[in-house]
């Protein structure tokens, strides 16, 4: 079963295009996730060393933050990390791309995959950005609110978030908040980013395509989130390292989401008389 929206362009630009949203079943996550596996073994090289870039970013930032003392903004960042996520697997979709064309997946095909669409992707950067800013304020006042303006020590933190009241107060009402933020920006951009290296479109209307596409399957798509999450969250508990299997997977499986939920279709123009 599709939904459809039409594109109309100016006089003298591109063909209308028909954007149409497939339902799939409660299925279909599992089938993405196997083929994130498959596309992962068959760019085994590329794929894994894009996931080791953002594994040593993600150590360099941890790294950086216990020399400067900001250590208590590690647990933020990294529930923060769902936010930017699906930036963070262009690269993949590129790599996924490249392998659906025929060709050998290279570097390029990871770092540069956005290039053709730079601005309607850094427009859906700063969407997500906003995302990450709101999740990073709400986490500051919450600290405040629990633990006030003055930062304990590593020890005592950690220790009072599990053993006190105020500290399980903080973690479920902080997780609470964070899933809210993290599961709008999730419906935003799914599909949204894939969508646009994929497609001549607007943010905006790649944006109505994710949005769409989730409303039409929510149950299927709240599986999805609910996998990207736990995969994410493994991880990071594996000090960043397992990431760099995870995000390359989850990237090109997210690849193959989008070409399930999203067909686009040209449409003759018509001719003004």
């Amino acid at each position: 079963m599709n939904a459809a929206t039409t594109r109309e362009h100016g006089k003298g630009a591109a063909p209308n295009v028909k954007i149409n949203i497939r339902t799939v079943g409660m299925d279909k996550p599992r089938a993405w996730l196997a083929a994130g596996f498959e596309d992962f073994r068959q760019a085994m090289a590329v794929s894994l060393a894009y996931g080791m870039f953002w594994v040593g970013l993600s150590i360099a930032i941890t790294a950086g933050a216990f020399t400067l003392g900001l250590w208590h903004w590690l647990l933020p960042l990294v529930a923060g990390f769902m936010f930017l996520g699906p930036l963070v697997a262009v690269g993949s979709y590129g790599i996924s791309r490249a392998l659906e064309a025929g060709r050998v997946p290279n570097l390029g095909d990871a770092f540069g995959g956005w290039k053709g669409h730079a601005g309607q992707l850094a427009m859906m950067g700063v969407m997500m950005m906003i995302f990450f800013l709101a999740w990073i304020r709400l986490a500051t006042l919450l600290f405040a609110l629990f633990f006030g303006f003055e930062a304990p020590s590593p020890e005592t933190l950690y220790a009072s978030l599990l053993t006190t009241v105020d500290g399980l107060m903080m973690l479920a009402v902080g997780t609470a908040i964070g899933a809210v933020l993290a599961f709008g920006a999730f419906t935003i951009s799914v599909v949204a980013i894939p969508t646009l290296m994929d497609q001549d479109l607007t943010f905006m209307e790649g944006i109505e395509a994710s949005i769409r596409s989730v409303a039409n399957n929510f149950r299927p798509m709240l599986l999805w989130a609910a996998i990207l999450t736990g995969c994410v969250l493994v991880g990071v508990m594996t000090f960043y390292i397992g990431l760099a299997l995870i995000l390359p997977v989850l990237g090109h499986a997210s690849w193959h989401a989008y070409e399930d939920l999203v067909r686009i279709e040209p449409m003759e123009p018509v001719e003004e008389v």
